[in-house]
């Protein structure tokens, strides 16, 4: 009898432990694995967005092109697709990463339930699935830097090779899906890609990621958040070969090599907050000002329109917010900026700036996505607190001091001296033209905010 691997968010042949579990039982069993991808309607939508979509479409074939042609790719409802398969095939069992989200959670009961034969669960997107690392006394850790000494002392098994034997079945679908029409240029998709980006930024950029990384005029960031998302590359690979590297870096790149693994273990705690608190992805862990604190109706909707379009008048929210529109990414230093001045200088509630990123961030995770904007907004597990507010000039000259980010994204800034670059205004007659003026004044804002905050509701 036949087994069928059901891939996800895992869209790689090499270290996939519920790959290697479905080969093993095929060879036991002397048959075949079919390698199945199912075009959830909830997942492939509008409010997913083309950028994403087309993404999503290139990673399918590099991985249809790694089974030899013989992903299966079905349209429909998993609870019907594949138990429907299962039933076509005579699969013995039907093998998948375990889902951690609390839609993938939900949509892998029903489909167990209706099966009718094993689901079999192995591995997780992370190095440490969600809800493994525990305080002392079995709770959930609540702070990231104990969640992170807790994760480091966990561990992580070591990545597994790829099956080079795999027999696949040849079993008919309906097709990779044509990817929608996006301007947004796509990076290159699949297993193969990400472990040649990945490589790439080891050689030639870990050494500066302690010192550069917030530096949004710097091209010296990894890239891999996309790859992350769809599972091209397992972060345990990625955590093997910082550990080699390590053995022998010198003290600077020892530093590097610390803050980067930093940073996945920050992915991780927010993959673990989520597990533990799946309405997080709608709903504030806390609350920071009184309802009343929001602006709503058309003041809302006009103040959210000229931050998503980048004509707030401030040149790095204005860059950040044009180069997610023009590449389906942005910098990490700047979503936290844009971030802030959506709920901060314009009271808009953190959910409608978090569904825009997801609309439109090749890169969009529920729980990254979700907890860094709680993070931003003051309301999630070790947020920053509320009244830590960036001032987008301030955060303008200290990581992009010769305006080269702005510029870049902000043509009708592109004659403006460095001096003057984050705050235009302040050239008078000069100030270029077709360029908005502030919509707020940042300071006032601010003092509206924190005013906000003191009367926030007590629990």
């Amino acid at each position: 009898m036949p087994t069928i691997c059901w891939f996800r968010r895992d869209l790689r042949l090499a270290d996939h432990p519920a790959l290697a579990a479905a080969v093993a039982q095929a060879h036991d069993a002397g048959d075949e694995v079919v390698p199945l991808f199912v075009l959830d309607p909830a997942l492939w939508s509008d409010a997913t967005g083309a950028p994403r979509r087309a993404y999503l479409a290139a990673s399918l074939r590099a991985l249809d092109e790694a089974t030899g042609g013989r992903l299966v790719v079905r349209h429909g409802r998993p609870v019907d697709v594949v138990p429907a398969l299962v039933r076509e095939t005579g699969a013995a069992a039907v093998h998948v990463t375990a889902a951690t989200e609390p839609y993938g959670r939900r949509r892998d009961d029903a489909v167990e339930a209706a099966l009718g034969v094993p689901l079999v669960r192995a591995g997780s997107p992370y190095a440490v699935g969600p809800g493994l690392v525990r305080t002392g006394d079995d709770r959930p850790y609540q702070v990231f830097t104990p969640f992170r000494r807790a994760w480091l002392d966990h561990g992580w098994h070591d990545p597994a090779p790829a099956p080079h034997d795999a027999p696949w079945a040849d079993v008919r679908g309906d097709g990779v899906p044509d990817a929608p029409a996006t301007d947004v240029p796509l990076p290159a998709a699949g297993e193969r890609a990400a472990h040649a980006r990945w490589r790439a930024f080891v050689a030639d950029d870990l050494a500066g990621y302690g010192t550069d990384r917030d530096r949004p005029d710097l091209d010296v960031t990894s890239w891999m958040s996309v790859h992350l998302k769809y599972g091209e590359i397992h972060p345990r690979t990625m955590l093997a070969d910082l550990a080699s590297v390590a053995r022998d870096a010198e003290p600077g790149l020892a530093a590097s090599l610390a803050t980067y693994r930093s940073e996945l273990a920050w992915r991780e705690f927010h993959a673990d907050v989520l597990w533990h608190h799946p309405g997080a992805a709608a709903r504030s862990l806390r609350p920071v000002v009184p309802e009343d604190a929001w602006v709503t109706g058309r003041a809302e909707d006009e103040a959210f329109d000229v931050w998503a379009h980048g004509r707030t008048g401030y040149p790095i929210v204005d860059a950040g917010m044009r180069q997610l529109r023009a590449t389906g990414w942005m910098h990490n230093r700047v979503r936290m900026v844009v971030a802030s001045f959506l709920v901060k200088d314009l009271h808009v509630r953190w959910q409608r700036g978090a569904a825009h990123f997801m609309r439109w961030l090749l890169d969009g995770d529920v729980s990254q996505n979700q907890l860094n904007w709680q993070w931003v907004a003051g309301t999630g597990r070790d947020a920053a607190p509320f009244f830590r507010i960036f001032n987008p000039v301030t955060q303008g000259r200290k990581f992009d001091p010769d305006g080269q980010y702005v510029r870049r994204w902000v043509p009708e800034l592109r004659d403006v001296p460095a001096p003057a670059v984050h705050e235009p205004w302040t050239l008078g007659l000069h100030a270029p033209e077709g360029y908005p003026p502030p919509v707020v004044d940042h300071k006032h804002e601010r003092e509206v905010a924190l005013a906000d905050h003191k009367r926030r509701p007590t629990a």
